[in-house]
């Protein structure tokens, strides 16, 4: 095992991973960048590096400033948690190849499942549904426009790399499609570096359930059952849960499967989920694996018991799992709510500033994962969520009303959040009855 590591990342997933490295006897090296200099979570690390100016792009992106604190801190492995430089074939690679263990897969691997075109296709090679859509990517609007005639608007113009819904547009006829498909090829050229798309068949009104996997080098793939992210808002989610509320247990049981059968397929290891959408009538289609841990990975945690980052770190150390598909046994119903520095009553906008009063919730079945105290100041150089509210219940419906005492008990002051919002999506007869869909939000609030 691991003497010492790096972790490249901040905030919540930094400190969630100092916290299961400190469990295991494992020493830890914090970078951070000037915007973080005084976050208190750093001082839970064994040592701090700055490695830039408060930009990503300046700090938390800059590959070599990373491997030099890497070196500095005389460390055998790096984990880059999620964002960031987490899905980069290219950082994993200069990681293995100047000395240190990337705590993830492969950079083969992530590079092939990392775009999503490469995915689809080998998708198709295991047997696993796919979204109807074009072979391959689609180089101008004319065989857009051919596409869309065979498979029937309305259609999705995606970009192959990247995520989180850029280099996404939807098209209902020619004449969107010939704008859209542009604004897609140019929101992908400048978010990832690479315009190019292809095109799906949209489900009307699809529900979003990923299948969270753990593999080790030995050829053993686990799933911990899937969670349900269907309650979103412009392609980032907002509260997840598990079980899903809409797949039945053998949909459920032929998605896992499906997702395991991917991964070994793809000679793949460490953490990753497979995301599908499903249709009214429960056919689900693979649309894309994330290779790293996820935002909402304490959702598994919760249901299955299991800690994945520990998980992860055997993993990359070159351990065998120390559990198998039959060990894991989902318990009751994990909702969990992402608290975001955001105004719900003005379009979500950004709320940055400091946070003059804090005061999380507690209680039976309620765990909260957050970097953020009173007196820390939110940045607006970074993303905007600023905790997890997890909760377990027996049954959906308990789970619901211990996310609802949770979220009424939370007292933040100084910036705006997306509590109310969500305490709205809660309540309402629509999520209760489990009948949302992806743009349910949108369409509602």
């Amino acid at each position: 095992m691991f003497q010492r590591i790096l972790v490249a990342n901040r905030g919540e997933i930094a400190l969630r991973i100092f916290r299961t490295c400190r469990e295991m006897g494992i020493e830890t090296v914090a970078v951070f960048s000037e915007a973080d200099r005084s976050a208190e979570y750093l001082n839970l690390a064994d040592q701090r590096i700055c490695i830039g100016p408060a930009k990503v792009s300046d700090s938390y992106l800059k590959i070599d400033r990373i491997i030099s604190a890497a070196e500095v801190g005389n460390v055998q492995a790096i984990h880059p948690g999620y964002g960031l430089l987490s899905e980069n074939a290219h950082f994993a690679e200069v990681c293995r190849e100047c000395g240190f263990e990337f705590i993830g897969p492969s950079h083969q691997a992530m590079a092939m499942l990392g775009d999503k075109n490469t995915a689809r296709t080998l998708a198709k090679k295991a047997g696993i549904p796919t979204v109807p859509g074009s072979d391959g990517i689609v180089d101008s609007v004319e065989e857009g426009i051919e596409i869309a005639h065979q498979f029937k608007y309305p259609v999705l113009i995606k970009a192959t790399a990247g995520g989180g819904g850029r280099g996404m547009r939807l098209a209902y006829n020619d004449d969107e499609m010939r704008g859209a498909f542009v604004q897609a090829q140019q929101e992908a050229k400048g978010a990832f570096g690479n315009g190019d798309v292809y095109i799906e068949k949209y489900i009307e009104n699809p529900k979003h359930v990923e299948v969270q996997l753990i593999a080790d080098t030995f050829g053993n793939v686990v799933h911990l059952y899937e969670r349900d992210c269907t309650m979103q808002r412009r392609h980032q989610k907002l509260i997840e849960e598990s079980p899903s509320p809409h797949i039945g247990e053998k949909t459920r049981v032929a998605m896992c499967a499906a997702a395991v059968k991917l991964v070994k397929e793809a000679g793949y290891f460490n953490a990753g989920t497979i995301e599908f959408v499903v249709d009214q009538d429960e056919n689900f289609y693979f649309i894309e694996l994330n290779a790293r841990i996820q935002v909402e990975h304490p959702v598994s945690e919760m249901l299955t018991g299991v800690d994945l980052i520990k998980a992860q770190l055997l993993v990359a150390a070159g351990e065998a799992l120390p559990f198998s598909q039959e060990d894991i046994v989902p318990r009751g119903h994990v909702i969990e709510c992402r608290i975001n520095a955001e105004d719900p009553n003005f379009n979500f906008a950004p709320s940055p500033g400091k946070i003059t009063f804090w005061n999380p919730p507690g209680g039976v079945g309620v765990r909260f994962d957050s970097h953020v105290h009173a007196g820390y100041t939110v940045s607006p150089y970074y993303d905007s969520m600023i905790g997890k509210l997890i909760v377990s219940g027996a049954d959906r419906s308990e789970a619901i009303a211990r996310m609802l005492r949770a979220l009424a008990e939370f007292r933040i002051e100084g910036i705006r959040t997306s509590i109310s919002r969500q305490m709205d999506i809660l309540r309402h007869p629509v999520f209760i009855n489990a009948q949302g869909y992806t743009s349910f939000i949108e369409k509602e609030f």
